[in-house]
């Protein structure tokens, strides 16, 4: 099966050696998004307004490859405190109200730039999205 990286304006560019996300086969995986603007900057706030802005970035990637909230089929979120899951939880279920993934959630000692919250998803594109 055929490769395709993805990137979009919409979100962030990837800060090191890697993609915004990778097609492959139908699916769409993204690689985790941290909180950044679109200049490549950490948001100010907590895990509230960090966690809004990593699904923005998420939701930008997915309409690039023709997805929305409703194709993820896994997500996995890393925290760097699992004493702010209440509130990360809360901003979730705003984008997955309907839809439930599959999810796994990790408490991590550190994230990149020192972020509160890296989430990162699998999507199946609708066929007729599908671009080979």
């Amino acid at each position: 099966m055929a490769l395709r990286t993805l990137s979009t304006a919409s979100a962030p560019a990837a800060i090191g050696p890697y993609s915004q996300a990778v097609i492959t086969g139908g699916m769409l995986f993204t690689s985790g998004q941290i909180p950044l603007d679109l200049n490549g900057q950490v948001v100010e706030g907590g895990v509230v307004e960090q966690t809004h802005q990593v699904f923005r970035n998420l939701e930008a990637i997915l309409k690039e490859a023709g997805c929305t909230f409703n194709d993820v089929i896994k997500a996995t979120v890393f925290i760097k405190d699992m004493n702010e899951f209440a509130l990360l939880n809360e901003v979730y279920a705003e984008y997955f109200s309907t839809h439930k993934p599959a999810r796994s959630t990790v408490e991590v000692a550190r994230l990149p730039k020192d972020v509160r919250v890296e989430i990162e998803l699998i999507a199946s594109i609708p066929v007729e999205n599908i671009k080979e």
